[in-house]
């Protein structure tokens, strides 16, 4: 036999001895799509009660929840038009399976269910079985999602909504079809109508076409989508825009410099994942854009007036989770093709450390004191420190807005300012007396319990509540305060009452 004809059959017997490279196994599609939102749901009632508290911005949705449809859009006139199909909605499921905490909060743990099946979903088409269970997981593990899959607002409906226009964006790319951009643009707007700032994943959704260079036909659909987003949108945007005062306690300065490292991370995992493109873009494309978009438009925004909360820009989660999904699965693809016992070992431990890490977090998120106020504790000191017939005064008239989910909490003293409660007057803090009333009421009692904004808060700024401040300045001083999470409760007694008893 010569060379020529020997090798064939030298390379065929070479090939059978070669070692076949081991492949790691793919989870199944059902895995990936039910195993996140099993997790997210088992988070989600962990703890969901937080030890039965509540904070001011969950006790003005259990308020106006309560009030039926006509209330609701009359308060709306006024005050919250932001929230106020959020509280339509709510008022539906009040009607349906009662006023108590878990119908407050349960919407938003299946809401975050569904936005972590979403998340899933993206990166299984984008980046493959492995990134999308990955990318799943890790979303809800990431506490900014723990945190507001347990709260009594829009914000997890508003993040499980973009996460399915996105998911529907995707199809329209792929398949092309008319219905599927009405779907997007249906789905969009309807997050939009939750949370005005959901517009910004427009944004972030125009910026992936125009990097993915999809031909003009498609940019066209999506832009008569986009259109039609915002012009659905225009109205509440223009009827709000006269509640801009709702938003002054937005003061802080604008944190660019915060928002720095959050791009950079973004910018570094887009090229850290070695990934090709298995769907109509690339993960990066998509992922980038979601994170780094919507919070830097709104810190642009902010630069004109304070509007920067990451709660409203809480969807960019989504573009997080890709990125570290997509990572995760790339790190995973290469500890199996070479594997040992030493980097199995350092992978576990690795593993286990990031979920230690985790744990003080999610156990600190499910405490009364993870928010910035507790309405329970203010309620539970105004009953303690009350006496029967002692005045009771909210100072500014905005902290009003956070009594409520129990009457017990000021059946025993009376409000002094107050003229028309909040539910007669369509208001989230009913209507006060004069500055000059107030005052003379005051004058009235001899034990006032005043609820206060923390120390270091803004002096009052209405003649109102000056009449108020000047007339315990002048006329009582402090027996007691009782600091709580976000407020005090602090008792004022008349000067020359011969025993500090109730008023007339």
């Amino acid at each position: 036999m010569s060379l020529d004809e020997r090798a064939p059959v030298v390379l065929e017997r070479a090939a059978r001895r070669a070692p076949v490279p081991r492949r790691s196994p793919r989870p199944d599609r059902a895995l990936v799509l039910l195993a996140p939102p099993a997790l997210a749901l088992v988070l989600g009632l962990w703890g969901i009660r937080r030890q039965n508290s509540m904070w001011g911005d969950e006790t003005v949705t259990y308020q106006l929840a309560r009030r039926d449809l006509a209330q609701i859009w009359r308060t709306a006139e006024h005050v919250d038009l932001v929230h106020a199909v959020y509280y339509s909605v709510m008022h539906g499921l009040f009607g349906l399976f009662g006023e108590g905490l878990l119908t407050l909060r349960l919407p938003s743990v299946l809401a975050m269910c569904a936005a972590a099946s979403g998340v899933a979903l993206l990166g299984l088409r984008l980046a493959g079985p492995r990134a999308g269970l990955s990318a799943g997981l890790v979303f809800t593990l990431l506490p900014q999602v723990q945190k507001y899959a347990q709260e009594g607002r829009s914000y997890a409906l508003v993040c499980a909504l973009v996460s399915w226009a996105t998911v529907a964006l995707l199809a329209g790319l792929a398949h092309r079809d008319r219905w599927r951009w009405v779907v997007y643009g249906a789905t969009m707007l309807t997050a939009c109508l939750l949370h005005e700032f959901a517009v910004l994943a427009l944004a972030a959704h125009g910026a992936t076409l125009l990097l993915a260079r999809v031909p003009r036909p498609v940019l066209r659909a999506w832009s008569v989508s986009a259109a039609a987003v915002v012009t659905g949108l225009l109205p509440l945007v223009l009827l709000s825009a006269g509640q801009s005062q709702q938003v002054a306690w937005i003061n802080g300065p604008v944190r660019i410099l915060d928002f720095l490292p959050l791009a950079a991370a973004g910018v570094v995992g887009a090229k850290v994942v070695p990934l090709r493109a298995r769907g109509p873009v690339r993960l990066a494309a998509l992922a980038v854009p979601l994170v780094v978009l919507p919070c830097l438009l709104l810190l642009l925004a902010s630069l004109v007036k304070p509007l920067f909360v990451d709660r409203y820009v809480l969807y960019g989660n989504i573009g997080t989770a890709l990125l570290l999904g997509a990572c995760l699965s790339h790190l995973h693809r290469r500890w199996w093709s070479s594997r040992t016992p030493r980097t199995t070992a350092v992978a576990v431990l690795a593993a286990l450390a990031v979920l230690a890490a985790l744990v003080p977090a999610s156990l600190a998120l499910r405490t009364p004191e993870s928010r910035s106020n507790d309405v329970t504790a203010v309620g539970a000191a105004i009953r303690h420190e009350g006496r029967p017939g002692d005045g009771l005064l909210y100072l500014p008239a905005q902290r009003r807005s956070w009594i409520g989910a129990d009457p017990a909490d000021t059946r025993a003293v009376t409000d002094l300012a107050l003229k028309r409660d909040p539910a007669a007057s369509n208001t989230l803090s009913g209507v006060e007396f004069s500055a000059r009333d107030v005052a003379a009421r005051m004058l009235r009692y001899d034990r006032i319990v005043v609820v206060r904004d923390p120390a270091g808060a803004r002096p009052p700024a209405t003649a109102r509540e000056r009449a108020k401040a000047r007339t315990l300045r002048l006329h009582f001083h402090v027996r007691r305060s009782t600091l709580v999470d976000g407020a005090r409760v602090t008792v004022f007694v008349r000067d020359g009452a011969p025993s500090a008893k109730p008023g007339s």
